[in-house]
């Protein structure tokens, strides 16, 4: 077993960890540690120094905030999928939650570090994006926010703590859709949606590089139908090498599961907001 050689240091505030990120190249935040911690025993990680924020209170939790969940980065995934007001005004992120890995993963897994992971596809970025959420980050200049779309091109930037989600609470009018790979349970394809007045928010994962929104899908099924039949034509008419092949699966297969799992999310969010 390999186990790269670090420090390791838990600080008593947001603001310490920051300065220790700041101050240390090669320092990682650790929260969950469920993808950090057996990245570093396989050598697929490095780590010089490791900042434990997984104590941090402030970080944690759902509060509703002017018509939005403020989901903190601490939130478990077990936590989110199981939280009332997520279950309420943001069903496409506690489904995704429920989604992820076994009860002990979800149980120690966070929002944050679901979210932050890079090199391949998990389940809460594709949900965010068809939330329409924000993230905040806080680093050395202060605290910002980005879009989630931001947030999957570009990951969080290093010495920056990615502290909460902000999701515009939208009722059951959304919904999340999966297909895991037998062998890791990451999604081989993931799709969320969510209807707004101005028509459907669709993401797909797994199916595609990283987590993406597809505007072309959605303005093609702006204003209905939305069959199934009528779904499937509009990702045929998305251009094949937005999907990438792998693990067995051509470009041609991926698109057309995106396209059935997509058509099964918004027949679910569909009934539900008319329920």
């Amino acid at each position: 077993m390999i186990l790269t050689e670090f420090d390791y240091v838990r600080p008593a505030s947001l603001e310490e960890a920051l300065a220790l990120l700041a101050g240390t190249p090669g320092a990682r935040v650790l929260a969950g540690g469920q993808s950090l911690l057996p990245g570093l025993r396989a050598g697929t990680e490095r780590a010089r120094l490791l900042v434990d924020v997984r104590h941090l209170a402030p970080l944690r939790g759902v509060a509703p905030s002017g018509g939005e969940l403020r989901i903190g980065a601490l939130t478990t995934l077990g936590e989110l999928a199981a939280d009332p007001l997520v279950l309420a005004g943001a069903p496409e992120l506690a489904a995704a939650a429920r989604a992820n890995g076994d009860p002990q993963v979800r149980n120690l897994g966070t929002v944050g570090g679901n979210l932050a992971v890079t090199g391949r596809p998990t389940d809460l970025p594709v949900a965010a994006l068809a939330a329409g959420a924000k993230a905040e980050l806080a680093g050395p200049a202060g605290t910002r926010t980005v879009t989630a779309e931001e947030l999957a091109g570009s990951g969080v930037p290093e010495g920056e703590v990615l502290t909460a989600l902000v999701v515009p609470a939208a009722g059951g009018a959304a919904a999340f859709e999966k297909t895991a790979d037998r062998a890791t349970r990451y999604p081989l394809c993931a799709a969320a949606v969510r209807i707004t007045p101005d028509g459907p928010r669709i993401a797909v994962t797994g199916a595609t590089p990283r987590a993406v929104r597809l505007r072309g899908v959605e303005d093609r099924l702006r204003g209905g139908p939305w069959t199934t039949p009528a779904v499937l034509a509009a990702f045929r008419a998305e251009p094949r090498e937005l999907f990438v092949p792998g693990r067995g699966t051509s470009a041609e297969y991926l698109g057309h599961l995106a396209g059935v799992l997509t058509a099964r999310a918004l027949a679910r969010a569909a009934a539900h907001s008319s329920a």
